[in-house]
């Protein structure tokens, strides 16, 4: 496909440490952690839980859990990421780079590529690789990338592409990446997302009176939603449950991933884990929609530990079923995203025009 030049997307993911020795993962934990967005408490306050708590201790047992999901080109996150921008290469009409948040390739290089390319850049879009909003994923993100933008190439527009947690085709690309695991013997399909401390979705809340305020919160339409990890991850469940004619007591939600003694959002994944077999739920299925590709939360927090557990809890089969990854159908799907971003799809874009490059544009 001809490449329009002067436009260009950046792809924008969590990110990995560069090898999983223990240096290399506490630089990337140092990065993570020490981001406002993540421990969202005064920096100095931030410094000491970081240096002081976690960084003497979690780092080593980080880089174990990295070394057990290690590719021989890298890490899962990055690899994965970097083979779907290759596939989508091809389907879509601009140049294309990868970013991360946290570590290599940085939205700075990733600029600097696209400038490469053709220093007179005109549009920019970028595309955080998140289903959901949140402040410490894409909130943070997006931020990020945008300092970036603002200082390589202050003139270009930028579109960004929001939330696609309700769209049509990703959710059939979802449902259909899971059809196949349902064609086996299963008691319960249990959708594992990211958790969030219930502070996140409180200080997102741009009504500040609707997040977590009632039990109905998640149901009763507010402005909220547009931010609101918890009703956005409710509604793919849902949609995904709907496409895929799910009977309600065949699917529930819970949430992976807490850190610290903040109240998290609830049902815990590992505690549901636990669970469910003593409740009959002896085969299990299990997938994680908060994100498109696979990685360290999926691979060993999942599909080794939460198999482990479950198992050792009485649980009989445990099945994980992969991200979205590079299946043909969320290719095609992001590919129209980007190729008709100011067409069908114009509404799953924000546009800002230069230079108004800013923080929490949404």
């Amino acid at each position: 496909m001809k490449k329009a030049q002067n436009k260009g997307l950046i792809l924008v993911n969590l990110g990995s440490p560069d090898s999983y020795q223990v240096k290399d993962v506490r630089k990337y934990l140092r990065q993570f952690l020490m981001d406002e967005n993540v421990i969202d408490v005064p920096y100095a306050v931030r410094k000491v839980i970081v240096e002081g708590f976690i960084l003497p201790f979690r780092p080593a047992k980080s880089a174990e859990a990295y070394s057990t999901v290690w590719t021989p080109d890298g890490p899962p996150l990055k690899v994965i990421t970097e083979q779907f921008k290759k596939n989508i290469e091809d389907k879509i009409n601009m140049p294309v780079k990868v970013a991360m948040r946290y570590g290599n390739p940085s939205p700075a290089d990733a600029v600097k590529e696209l400038l490469n390319i053709n220093p007179d850049l005109s549009d920019i879009l970028i595309a955080p690789l998140y289903p959901h909003y949140a402040m410490s994923s894409f909130g943070t993100a997006l931020d990020f990338t945008l300092e970036s933008v603002k200082k390589l190439a202050p003139t270009a527009s930028v579109h960004v592409l929001k939330p696609f947690f309700n769209e049509e085709n990703y959710i059939k690309s979802l449902a259909a990446s899971i059809a196949p695991y349902l064609e086996q013997s299963y008691d319960h399909l249990l959708f594992s997302y990211h958790g969030l401390p219930e502070r996140h979705l409180k200080k997102t809340d741009p009504t500040g009176a609707h997040c977590m305020q009632s039990l109905t919160c998640c149901e009763t339409p507010s402005q909220a939603w547009d931010t609101c990890y918890r009703h956005q991850v409710k509604t793919t469940t849902n949609l995904v449950a709907k496409a895929l004619r799910l009977p309600p007591e065949k699917f529930s939600v819970s949430f992976q991933s807490r850190l610290g003694r903040d109240p998290w959002l609830q049902p815990f994944t590992d505690l549901k884990f636990k669970e469910m077999p003593s409740q009959g739920i002896k085969k299990l299925l299990v997938v994680c929609p908060a994100f498109v590709a696979d990685c360290l939360e999926t691979l060993e927090e999942i599909s080794i530990r939460g198999k482990e557990s479950f198992l050792e809890s009485g649980g009989t089969n445990f099945t994980s079923i992969p991200c979205l990854n590079t299946s043909s159908a969320w290719i095609t799907t992001f590919s129209d995203y980007i190729n008709h971003y100011d067409d069908q799809y114009a509404h799953y874009w924000k546009t800002l025009s230069a230079p108004q490059h800013a923080k929490s544009v949404y």
